[in-house]
């Protein structure tokens, strides 16, 4: 059967080229950029002489509005360098077609992009107009990638809303989505995106996205993936999903632009896609393309946003980024700080360069700079080798200024100094003033309440680290605890800890749980102990570190009162068994007011299988705490 297909075939192909000659070449076909076909529109008079399949063949009706052959107005069009040369092609005794008239419009768009008083005048000129109504009355004759164009154009030249032209195109974009490639609707969505919310065009907006989650699989370019990602995954949560899948397919191609494009738009938008993010470290550790100061620094602060930790990456970042310090400016140095102090990666020769990078440059730094690389200091608890000149430039660069600061960082910054160790009396008198730390009582917000919180530890530095210091002081009625600071949900090792403790005591007036003190911190436990390490009756003797008043009996001599701290993971930098700052501020003030100190990090406690396991550890625990009291 195939061969005798193949044999009919051959005859008819003969047949038409020995026609070929006879056929009328009027109405032959033009395809796109004038290609040629030899077959011919339906012409009785020369259709008449041909076999009756190949007549069949030839009169059939074409489906598609065939492209004219170009023109010299095209060249004028793509040429022009003012709008009033395009608008005299109307009357230049030209012949416009629609698409014409389309691209006049595209190309008066594109000259008047940033003039919009021109844009005002010109919607008025009656040859504008003109050539609205052209296009309009045409409008179905018009191409595919000139009609989304054209819309993009009529967006960005201003017209209302009510314009009947503009409704006339959006509409025929509706019609024809179905048929539109997907670059066309991609191009769509990524220039008049914003237009359409603007312009209150949320139907062809919703359907245009729907089309562009449908279709998805169609994408096989990574730029439009990414612009795509860029432009408008955040306008629908399931378009972004399908995004996020075909970024998966198509990562190993991506260059390290794509990449950082592709990090920043999840960062901006605060999606945590572990197995994309996963996929982009691999290729950034294993693919040995070269990184560019811009995007190292791009790549810092989509991962400190997201909180997405991969050491090899940071160890990449970290390398990377050090010959590029002399470079950078402050502004940069302070963003990258901010960046890695957020996923809590401490590069020593990384954060002295950037130490250093301050001193050079410190006529020239700004203070909200200054700043914020405090923070970060604080939060990963590094002193730079050059502490003392680091700081006498940090407290010259504050004097005056921090009274100027917004509450609520005035704050955050005296308490950076007292987790450094580098606070001033003055600094202390500042916050710790009525007039200031008033307006921070009783407040109800999570952000008011953590402020707070830090003007607790504030007061703690001031009475226990700082002898010499005579006041200000937060009032008695503000130390007392709050029940949010209770009220959290405990977690496993916490409640691991708290039952392996209540064995070991047998009594429960032997010990207390979850004891809040006026420092602003919270005990996992408290016990005490008598001269021969005998548990006493807690409860019964006096407790200077609460705000509200437990026993009346004074301490017996030589009795010593252990506090149970845990350490759970996110308390300690990554990949080290180094505590952060707040927590070793923590350590400081409890050793300030008199406790010895029972760690117990989730990486030991981790190793402890059995019960009998768990207890022997913090028997030695304890016997350790007081031994190491007595060698003092």
């Amino acid at each position: 059967m195939a061969a005798r297909l193949v044999k009919r075939c051959t005859c008819l192909l003969r047949e038409a080229t020995r026609l070929a000659p006879a056929v009328s070449p009027v109405g032959q076909l033009r395809l796109a950029r004038g290609a040629q076909k030899p077959l011919t529109s339906s012409a009785t008079s020369s259709s008449s002489r041909l076999p009756g399949p190949l007549s069949e063949l030839v009169e059939k009706e074409q489906v598609f509005t065939p492209y004219p052959e170009r023109q010299e107005v095209d060249q004028l069009i793509e040429k022009a360098t003012r709008p009033e040369e395009l608008l005299e092609l109307l009357g230049g005794g030209h012949c416009l077609h629609e698409n014409h008239a389309a691209l006049t419009l595209i190309q008066l768009s594109r000259l008047l992009s940033e003039k919009p008083k021109d844009k005002a005048l010109l919607i008025q000129d009656a040859r504008f107009r003109q050539l609205l109504h052209l296009v309009n009355s045409q409008i179905t004759a018009v191409w595919h990638g000139t009609l989304v164009k054209l819309l993009r154009s009529l967006y960005a030249l201003g017209l209302p809303p009510t314009s009947k032209e503009l409704r006339s195109v959006e509409q025929e974009v509706r019609w024809r989505m179905r048929r539109l490639k997907y670059k066309h609707l991609a191009f769509l969505a990524e220039s008049s995106a914003n237009y359409m919310q603007e312009q209150d065009s949320q139907e062809l907006l919703a359907e245009l996205l729907v089309q562009l989650e449908r279709r998805w699989a169609e994408i096989d370019d990574s730029r439009m993936l990414v612009a795509m990602m860029m432009k408008t995954g955040h306008l629908s949560e399931s378009l972004m999903t399908r995004l996020e899948d075909k970024c998966l397919e198509l990562v190993e191609h991506f260059g390290p632009e794509e990449l950082r494009k592709v990090l920043v738009t999840l960062a901006a938008q605060n999606r945590r896609s572990v197995p994309l993010l996963r996929a982009i470290s691999y290729h950034l550790v294993q693919k040995p393309f070269p990184l560019t100061k811009g995007i190292l620094l791009d790549l810092a602060y989509a991962y400190g946003k997201l909180g997405f930790h991969q050491t090899q990456v940071f160890q990449r970042l970290a390398a990377d980024l050090l010959p590029h310090t002399p470079s950078l400016t402050s502004s940069e140095v302070a963003r990258c700080t901010k960046s890695f102090a957020f996923l809590k990666w401490l590069n020593l020769p990384l954060f002295e360069a950037f130490a250093q990078h301050v001193l050079d440059r410190a006529q020239s730094i700004t203070l909200p700079h200054l700043y914020n690389m405090l923070l970060a200091f604080a939060r990963v608890n590094f002193r730079p080798e050059r502490e003392d000149p680091f700081f006498s430039l940090v407290h010259e660069k504050l004097g005056s200024e921090l009274a100027g600061l917004e509450p609520a960082l005035q704050v955050d910054v005296v308490w950076a100094l007292c987790v450094l160790q580098q606070v001033l009396e003055a600094e202390l008198q500042a916050v710790l003033h009525p007039e200031f730390h008033t307006q921070f009582l009783g407040v109800e917000s999570p952000k008011d309440q953590s402020t707070f919180q830090k003007l607790l530890h504030i007061n703690a530095t001031a009475q226990l680290e700082h002898p010499e210091y005579t006041g200000p002081l937060l009032p008695a009625s503000a130390l007392v605890p709050r029940p949010s600071a209770l009220d959290r949900k405990a977690t496993p090792l916490q409640k691991e800890l708290q039952e392996t403790l209540k064995g070991l005591l047998g009594s429960a007036d032997k010990g207390s749980f979850m004891v809040a003190t006026q420092y602003g911190w919270v005990l996992d436990a408290e016990v005490l102990l008598d001269t021969d390490s005998q548990l006493l009756p807690l409860r019964a003797f006096v407790a200077p570190h609460l705000a509200l008043p437990s026993g009346s009996q004074p301490l017996p001599p030589g009795a010593k009162r252990l506090a149970f701290l845990r350490w759970e993971f996110p308390n300690f930098n990554s990949r080290s068994k180094d505590l952060l700052g707040r927590f070793v501020l923590a350590r400081r003030h409890l050793l300030a007011a008199g406790f010895l100190l029972v760690d117990v990090p989730y990486y030991e406690w981790l190793e402890l299988k059995s019960e009998w396991q768990k207890s022997a550890y913090l028997r030695g625990k304890m016997r350790k705490a007081v031994a190491e009291e007595l060698a003092k």
